[in-house]
Protein backbone atom coordinates (compact mmCIF):
# COMPACT_ATOMS: atom_id res chain seq x y z
CA UNK A 1 0.00 0.00 0.00
CA UNK A 2 1.37 3.96 -0.57
CA UNK A 3 1.54 6.11 1.55
CA UNK A 4 -0.53 9.03 0.80
CA UNK A 5 1.02 12.58 -0.07
CA UNK A 6 0.60 16.25 0.50
CA UNK A 7 0.37 16.24 -3.07
CA UNK A 8 -2.58 13.30 -2.99
CA UNK A 9 -4.87 14.37 -0.32
CA UNK A 10 -6.93 11.80 2.20
CA UNK A 11 -9.83 13.85 2.27
CA UNK A 12 -11.58 17.25 1.78
CA UNK A 13 -12.31 19.60 4.09
CA UNK A 14 -16.12 20.20 4.96
CA UNK A 15 -16.60 21.47 8.03
CA UNK A 16 -15.78 23.17 11.42
CA UNK A 17 -18.07 22.42 14.48
CA UNK A 18 -18.44 24.40 17.43
CA UNK A 19 -20.13 22.91 20.69
CA UNK A 20 -22.91 24.87 22.46
CA UNK A 21 -26.05 24.86 24.15
CA UNK A 22 -27.78 26.53 21.84
CA UNK A 23 -27.09 25.54 18.16
CA UNK A 24 -29.46 27.54 16.36
CA UNK A 25 -28.88 30.79 18.52
CA UNK A 26 -24.80 30.39 17.69
CA UNK A 27 -25.56 29.29 13.45
CA UNK A 28 -27.58 32.60 13.64
CA UNK A 29 -24.98 34.76 15.12
CA UNK A 30 -22.51 33.56 12.00
CA UNK A 31 -24.58 33.67 9.56
CA UNK A 32 -25.16 37.71 10.23
CA UNK A 33 -20.99 37.90 10.46
CA UNK A 34 -20.35 36.21 7.66
CA UNK A 35 -23.22 36.58 5.19
CA UNK A 36 -24.14 32.84 5.25
CA UNK A 37 -27.56 31.09 5.06
CA UNK A 38 -28.58 28.09 7.35
CA UNK A 39 -28.48 24.91 5.28
CA UNK A 40 -29.37 22.00 7.64
CA UNK A 41 -31.30 22.48 11.00
CA UNK A 42 -32.44 20.08 13.73
CA UNK A 43 -32.53 20.41 17.47
CA UNK A 44 -29.06 19.51 18.17
CA UNK A 45 -27.37 20.37 14.75
CA UNK A 46 -27.37 23.53 12.44
CA UNK A 47 -24.58 23.58 9.49
CA UNK A 48 -24.38 26.86 7.70
CA UNK A 49 -22.61 27.67 4.65
CA UNK A 50 -21.72 30.48 2.00
CA UNK A 51 -21.46 30.30 -1.83
CA UNK A 52 -19.04 27.87 -1.94
CA UNK A 53 -16.76 25.97 -0.30
CA UNK A 54 -15.97 24.63 3.76
CA UNK A 55 -18.89 25.31 5.97
CA UNK A 56 -19.42 25.62 10.24
CA UNK A 57 -21.85 23.37 11.98
CA UNK A 58 -22.78 24.02 15.63
CA UNK A 59 -23.29 21.10 17.86
CA UNK A 60 -25.63 20.51 20.85
CA UNK A 61 -23.68 20.32 24.08
CA UNK A 62 -25.78 20.68 27.04
CA UNK A 63 -22.95 20.83 29.38
CA UNK A 64 -20.44 22.90 27.35
CA UNK A 65 -18.59 25.22 29.12
CA UNK A 66 -17.08 28.07 27.22
CA UNK A 67 -13.25 29.16 27.60
CA UNK A 68 -11.87 31.17 29.98
CA UNK A 69 -9.31 32.69 27.43
CA UNK A 70 -6.90 33.91 28.66
CA UNK A 71 -7.18 32.34 31.99
CA UNK A 72 -6.09 28.93 31.48
CA UNK A 73 -8.91 27.75 33.75
CA UNK A 74 -11.05 26.62 30.67
CA UNK A 75 -8.57 26.37 27.88
CA UNK A 76 -9.19 27.46 24.49
CA UNK A 77 -9.35 24.54 21.81
CA UNK A 78 -10.07 26.30 18.89
CA UNK A 79 -10.42 30.13 17.57
CA UNK A 80 -11.71 31.11 14.14
CA UNK A 81 -10.00 34.06 12.63
CA UNK A 82 -12.05 36.22 10.20
CA UNK A 83 -10.97 38.58 7.81
CA UNK A 84 -12.69 42.40 7.76
CA UNK A 85 -11.63 45.04 5.54
CA UNK A 86 -12.02 47.48 8.88
CA UNK A 87 -11.03 46.67 12.23
CA UNK A 88 -13.23 49.20 14.02
CA UNK A 89 -16.16 49.00 11.28
CA UNK A 90 -16.01 45.73 12.26
CA UNK A 91 -15.96 45.64 15.87
CA UNK A 92 -19.16 47.28 15.86
CA UNK A 93 -21.05 45.35 13.63
CA UNK A 94 -20.07 41.52 15.63
CA UNK A 95 -20.66 43.63 19.09
CA UNK A 96 -24.02 45.07 17.41
CA UNK A 97 -25.04 40.78 17.21
CA UNK A 98 -23.86 40.09 20.16
CA UNK A 99 -19.64 39.13 20.43
CA UNK A 100 -17.90 40.90 23.50
CA UNK A 101 -14.81 42.38 22.43
CA UNK A 102 -12.08 41.16 25.01
CA UNK A 103 -9.76 44.14 24.55
CA UNK A 104 -6.78 41.88 23.31
CA UNK A 105 -4.47 42.11 22.25
CA UNK A 106 -4.95 45.73 22.44
CA UNK A 107 -2.61 49.01 20.73
CA UNK A 108 -2.29 48.98 16.85
CA UNK A 109 -2.55 45.01 16.05
CA UNK A 110 -3.70 43.95 12.75
CA UNK A 111 -6.30 41.69 14.65
CA UNK A 112 -8.81 41.92 17.53
CA UNK A 113 -10.28 39.14 19.75
CA UNK A 114 -13.92 38.56 20.91
CA UNK A 115 -15.86 36.48 22.12
CA UNK A 116 -19.13 34.77 20.45
CA UNK A 117 -22.59 34.37 22.01
CA UNK A 118 -21.50 30.35 23.21
CA UNK A 119 -17.93 31.71 24.46
CA UNK A 120 -15.75 30.88 21.98
CA UNK A 121 -13.52 32.57 20.84
CA UNK A 122 -12.53 33.90 17.15
CA UNK A 123 -10.52 36.92 15.69
CA UNK A 124 -10.91 39.96 13.39
CA UNK A 125 -7.94 40.12 11.14
CA UNK A 126 -7.42 43.26 8.81
CA UNK A 127 -7.58 41.88 5.38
Amino acid sequence: MTEPSALTPIATFDLTVLDTADPRSLAEFYCAVLGWEIQDASDDWVTIRGAGGPGMAFQLAPGYVPPTWPDEAVPQQVHLDLDVPDLDRGEQQVVALGARPTGLPGGDANFRVFVDPAGHLFCLCKS
